[in-house]
């Protein structure tokens, strides 16, 4: 009973409606030959992951905008007490998705099925490959909770290709050293996934991807190259940036861009940090329920019937 019951609360089961929200910027920044035209604005939503909150800015339903992507929690930031429990997502399944964790500040402690007992920092970046079906379980680790402290960080649900469905699962954590940094007068960009400037990230994914974590200074600018035909979004954690068109996004925006062209462009007169998000689409159904992202019906119904005999595993 327990585990039914944990995937039909949880995860993009019953995203909320985003309602566009779209400022004009002063700055004016023109527009460029092969410039990304913004397709729509969203506001994220606040929810509640078992004792966490989140901003939840897509959970399904934009997946023609996003993909390879399906889900972006922002978790935090969470104050925790000294002796308090802090953060205490308990164990559940995932199945065909890896969802991914980036803290910013604090630290947590990821266990799962597979063995893996990681205690995880600022800066770091791990991936849950859950394949064909894993549990993992996302607390507060022993030394915050004695000491307290605050925990802030990103998930973002990296989708499997219909290839890799069921493959088999595996986490992997990346240290902060060996994750690219760009940095000018204007701006600092960590590559957590695919390769910008020159730059390129020791993530591997299965089909072409990016995500960077971008501080740009007061005044700054910057121009992001990208692929026509892939995907694009911009997710602002703070201050306020302008795009294309002199839209301009605040705290707990994002923008969903289209297809076409070659060009990224943002300007900041505050100041701002941002997520920038991307890749290649899956062109491929998407079916969920709660934690399991699949292509069919049926695989979810296999997913589900293999959690419930016990087949993914236990901590």
């Amino acid at each position: 009973m327990r585990r039914a019951q944990f995937i039909q609360g949880s995860a993009i089961v019953g995203a909320s409606l985003m309602l566009p929200r779209i400022l004009m910027a002063k700055s004016g920044m023109f527009s460029s030959a092969g410039e990304r035209r913004v397709a729509r604005v969203l506001n994220a939503q606040r929810h509640q992951v078992q004792n966490v909150p989140v901003l939840r800015a897509f959970a399904g339903g934009k997946s023609d905008l996003v993909s390879p992507f399906v889900m972006l929690d922002e978790f935090g930031p969470l104050d925790v007490d000294p002796g308090s429990i802090g953060m205490d997502i308990k164990a559940h399944p995932h199945a065909g998705v890896i969802p991914t964790t980036y803290l910013v500040q604090g630290s947590g402690r990821h266990t799962d099925s597979l063995n893996n007992d990681i205690v995880y920092h600022e800066g770091q970046y791990m991936l849950f490959n859950s394949g064909r079906g894993a549990i993992h379980e996302e607390v507060s680790d022993d030394q915050l909770r004695a000491q307290g402290g605050v925990v802030h960080g990103f998930q973002i649900w990296l989708n499997l290709p219909a290839k890799e469905k069921f493959c088999n699962p595996l986490t992997t954590i990346h240290d902060p050293k060996t994750l690219p940094v760009i940095q000018t007068k204007d701006y600092r960009i960590k590559v957590l996934i695919g390769s910008l400037l020159g730059k390129s990230s020791p993530t591997e994914t299965h089909t072409p991807t990016f995500y960077y974590h971008i501080k740009l200074n007061a005044n700054g600018r910057l121009d992001v190259p990208v692929i026509s035909g892939h995907n694009a979004f911009v997710y602002v954690i703070n201050g306020s940036l302008e795009l294309e068109g002199r839209h301009q996004l605040q705290d707990e925006q994002m923008a969903l861009y289209d297809r076409e062209g070659d060009l990224l462009r943002y300007y900041s007169q505050q100041g701002c940090e941002f997520l920038l998000l991307g890749g290649q689409p899956l062109n491929e159904p998407v079916v969920s329920y709660g934690p399991f992202v699949m292509n069919s019906q049926e695989q979810i119904n296999q997913c589900y019937q293999n959690y419930r005999a016990g087949r993914m595993g236990e901590l």
